[in-house]
């Protein structure tokens, strides 16, 4: 067994050695407030099975613990940086994700809710609406790239929307690893929901979005989180500029 450093979310995390191969267990106290994500990431796992690493078993309760056993991806973080190629992998796997439904059996979490307290008028919030499947958080740990392309983990936070918005939340992340407003929205130019994403609706994400990053920057200004509210507004005056 080796343990997994990336991540914030789970006090286990692991590769195992086991007859069968390697497996990836994350886990946390069966009596931990935290279970309700892993139930989420269990529901969501069969309908992202080729876009994630499969979800081989879920045990609740084994001796006090919740665990997910997912198959092992030997694989490497996302570069975001500009130049590297794996953002064109990453737009391919944006645009994969954009084809899925959200799951009627899995736990309902619509993205107007994440963000109300960033959208004033509910009007605006409807903006957002749809049926496809959200990560809403891209962070370069979250994509892994290997021998069979790129695959997104942690679906812990998984919600209901409008396809484009996954392509809002990977701009942010792109210009907040060095690219210009414009030439982030040119890294995903080709993704077909952001082909079709309403001005106004992404004008309304923009601005909750940097609400959003402002906030958490300012509660807890690690450097990061700094890059990250910076980002978000830079893109936002850039949409607001242009709409």
């Amino acid at each position: 067994m080796r343990t997994v450093s990336a991540g914030a979310n789970s006090p286990l995390a692991a590769v195992f050695e086991t007859e069968e191969g390697r497996v990836f267990v994350k886990g946390m106290p069966s009596d931990s407030r935290g279970v309700a994500s892993q139930a989420r990431e269990a529901a969501v796992a069969p309908h992202v099975a080729g876009v994630a690493p499969r979800l081989l078993w879920h045990l609740p309760d084994a001796a006090g613990w919740d665990l997910l056993g997912f198959e092992y991806v030997d694989g490497r973080h996302a570069d975001y940086t500009p130049g590297s190629p794996d953002i064109a992998a990453t737009a391919t796997l944006l645009t994969r994700i954009g084809e899925i439904e959200y799951p009627a059996d899995a736990p309902a979490r619509d993205v107007r809710a994440a963000f109300a307290a960033h959208i004033d008028d509910t009007a605006d919030a409807d903006l957002l609406a749809g049926t496809r499947l959200l990560h809403i958080d891209f962070n370069p740990e979250n994509v892994l790239i290997g021998p069979d392309g790129p695959k997104m983990v942690d679906w812990a936070w998984p919600c209901r929307g409008a396809a484009w918005i996954n392509s809002c939340v990977l701009m942010v992340r792109l210009i907040a690893a060095g690219h210009t407003p414009e030439a982030a929205e040119d890294c995903i130019a080709e993704v077909p929901a952001w082909r079709s994403a309403p001005p106004a609706g992404v004008g309304v994400f923009a601005v909750a979005s940097a609400s959003l990053w402002t906030e958490i920057a300012e509660q807890d200004p690690q450097p990061w989180k700094q890059d990250m509210a910076a980002a978000a507004q830079a893109w936002a005056q850039k949409v607001l500029a242009t709409s």
